[in-house]
């Protein structure tokens, strides 16, 4: 199915997570350039920000700051109509007795938890405009399709557990509207991704941008990379 893809976002509201700086920059750098109203989720909330973004404090581990700050862009924008899940932290260790608990534990909170409180919070807005999107940022390091290296065992499985989230969305909500994608966006030269990357942030921002873009009737619950969908 070929996407029904919106030629402007005026008179729409995004908000993104991790805005600051790499692909979430980028990401909400683009959705300006298509003329949306966005808002950066941020911790710092002086932290420097591209032109026409504003500034949203949030700390997506703490459920609290996740609803006000979702109500926070409802009131300053009047409306909500797509929630990019962008903020995340890598992960360390050859296999799991290596990682420590309390690393487990931060890195599904930021990883997971906080992309799932956003969504909740930020769905009864989303599902009142007419073409509602959640776009999910997540890693090729987490499909279950191949074999799960022993590298970064909370990482693999917090991104693995944002594909389903994204499968738990669109089956629940996909009647009412909502477009729910993941997204991988390559390894890219990131403060998470390493000066060894392949890619730019410029680059790996390019789908989430698109899958942004998407229109009512438009593919739901799909994993995609580079505009193409890849098995989860």
């Amino acid at each position: 199915m070929e996407p029904n893809l919106l030629e402007t976002l005026d008179g729409q509201v995004a908000l993104v997570t991790g805005a600051n700086r790499g692909i979430g920059r980028e990401i909400a750098s683009g959705l300006v350039e298509l003329d949306a109203t966005v808002y950066g989720g941020v911790r710092d909330p002086t932290a420097a920000l591209p032109d026409g973004v504003e500034a949203v404090e949030i700390d997506v581990t703490a459920e609290s700051m996740v609803e006000s700050a979702v109500e926070e862009v409802v009131t300053a924008g009047g409306q909500l109509d797509v929630l990019v899940n962008n903020a995340g932290v890598g992960g360390a260790g050859a296999g799991i007795e290596d990682i420590d608990s309390e690393d487990f534990d931060r890195i599904l909170d930021v990883n997971l938890r906080g992309p799932s409180l956003l969504s909740k919070y930020a769905l009864p807005h989303l599902l009142e405009t007419d073409a509602p999107r959640i776009v999910n940022v997540s890693s090729g390091v987490g499909i279950l399709a191949d074999p799960i290296e022993s590298e970064m065992p909370a990482y693999r499985i917090s991104k693995a557990g944002i594909n389903a989230l994204t499968v738990s969305l669109d089956q629940t909500y996909g009647e009412d509207g909502l477009i729910a994608n993941s997204v991988d966006p390559g390894w890219v030269a990131t403060d998470l991704g390493g000066e060894e990357a392949p890619r730019e942030p410029e680059k790996g921002a390019e789908t989430p941008i698109w899958l942004s873009r998407f229109g009512p009737g438009s593919p739901s619950g799909l994993f995609w990379k580079d505009r193409q969908v890849i098995d989860f």
